[in-house]
């Protein structure tokens, strides 16, 4: 398997070790497969389905690992990358309603949905680096779950360094004490002065520094990175063969703001799973909303809310699809992107709207809405959620009264992508309920925390970054 940049460069195509490593392409695009893999047979769907989570995940990653891992190497980072999620299903399923499910996606280690992706992705870094007799520098941002996750994955590991950047007081309390309590020497984290966004373009801006980047051999973690979209295309298949695939479709409303999860689902899709819909569920924050309804993509002010994980108006990985709709055309992306920087933002021709369309739709859920969600669900169900998981189930429940599709009912699969707890104000506000952390995470409240603050400067970034890494 060999890799592309969205943006036309590596033409002859990158391994998929140096993509790993890379994270992002030389070019500022992102890496996606030159040639996609024949999608599963019905007959090979089948099979699978009888597969727990770990061995799923070794058959769906295989076509784009390729001999990058060795097998036995595949089985074993499989096998130890959920091991310790809490529940025997690793992402269980329960229904809600009539054709309408809940997949939990936060029985790892920090609580969210990323864990599925990192603890798979650390162990990934881990084997290729020991094999290179090298050490790493991990650079990421997150809007509040991933870099916990990444810093639980990669703590304690001699050959990795990992360097986390938040938004200073724009992550819930629960989500900042998870990055910034970890005692480990290998473990930095960074609060900048200002949005996920600036975040965001501060680890590309350093990305962009080619002499920065590989004098320090840095690694990127967030969804930029391919290995994170491969891993997260194991629960849409897992859910989807639950559920009756390949003989039943089903569909699937994702909770996005940086949309590499929902983009994840694509992915499986193209791998032959029998994907319908993939609705993409926005808080305020509404740019993907406003481009599926046909209103183009184009950036605005970031407005908090009680999902700040949603809280992003730049969605990096939305370049991957657009590198689809452009007919794989890494000049015109090019372009594209260009237009977003200087311009604020641009337009597709409607034909590539409409060629979108036949795979995703879009709802934008406010916060007033999210909380009704919250509240009905825990009378109705007896269950709590999140507000980011509420937002997903929000949108699908509000699609389905307006569907009027001859009375056919797809069966919908929401993702509950972070546990209540990570989010107790909300779901107190909600429900009246405030619910409690796990036994492991009693204690986070009391816990010190190590963390630095940082203007939203690159200079200062870069600044910390070699100091960090020379640590």
């Amino acid at each position: 398997m060999r890799y592309v940049s969205t943006r036309g460069g590596d033409g002859a195509g990158v391994s998929f070790e140096d993509v790993l490593i890379a994270g992002l392409a030389r070019d500022g695009g992102l890496f996606v497969p030159k040639i996609w893999p024949a999608p599963f047979s019905n007959r090979e769907l089948g099979e699978l389905a009888a597969l727990n989570y770990a061995d799923l995940a070794v058959r769906l990653t295989r076509p784009f690992v390729g001999n990058a891992v060795e097998p036995a190497a595949l089985d074993r980072i499989a096998r130890e990358s959920y091991a310790a999620f809490d529940h025997p299903a690793t992402a269980p399923l329960c229904q809600l309603g009539k054709g309408l499910w809940l997949m939990e996606l936060f029985h790892g280690p920090t609580l969210s949905f990323k864990d599925y992706a990192l603890q798979f992705l650390g162990r990934l870094f881990d084997h290729v680096v020991a094999r290179r007799g090298q050490r790493l520098t991990i650079l990421g941002a997150t809007s509040g779950d991933t870099g916990s996750a990444a810093i639980q994955a990669c703590r304690g590991r001699d050959s990795l360094s990992i360097i986390i950047l938040h938004p200073h007081g724009r992550v819930s309390e629960v989500q900042r004490r998870q990055m910034t309590t970890i005692n480990s020497r290998n473990v930095h984290n960074v609060a900048i002065e200002g949005t996920f966004d600036d975040c965001q373009a501060l680890v590309k801006a350093v990305f962009a520094d080619l002499p920065l980047r590989d004098s320090l051999n840095l690694a990127a973690v967030n969804s930029i990175n391919w290995a994170r979209i491969m891993a997260q295309t194991i629960y849409y298949a897992y859910a989807a063969l639950a559920l009756g695939a390949p003989a039943r479709p089903v569909s699937f409303a994702v909770p996005t703001g940086n949309f590499g999860n929902v983009y994840s689902g694509y992915v499986a899709a193209r791998l032959g799973l029998p994907i319908r819909n993939l609705l993409v569920a926005t808080n305020a924050n509404d740019i993907l909303a406003r481009f599926f309804s046909g209103a183009g993509y184009r950036k605005s002010r970031v407005i908090p809310s009680i999902s700040p994980s949603m809280d992003i108006q730049v969605a990096s990985n939305f370049e991957r699809l657009l590198f689809e709709l452009q007919g794989r055309n890494g000049a015109e992306v090019r372009n594209l992107i260009e237009s977003l920087d200087m311009d604020g933002g641009f337009n597709v021709a409607p034909e590539k709207l409409t060629d979108a369309l036949r795979q995703f739709s879009a709802r934008r859920v406010v916060d007033l809405r999210a909380v009704e969600c919250m509240a009905e669900t825990w009378r109705n169900c007896g269950r709590l959620i999140d507000p980011h998981s509420a937002a997903g189930l929000a949108a699908a429940i509000d699609a389905a009264a307006e569907s009027d599709e001859d009375g056919c009912q797809t069966t919908t699969i929401c993702l509950a992508t972070a546990h209540p707890a990570k989010f107790p104000d909300a779901v107190e506000q909600a429900t009246g309920v405030r619910p409690p952390l796990p036994a492991a995470l009693a204690d986070l409240h009391q816990r010190p925390e190590q963390v630095t603050l940082l203007p939203n400067d690159l200079s200062a970034v870069k600044a910390y970054v070699r100091a960090s890494a020379a640590d």
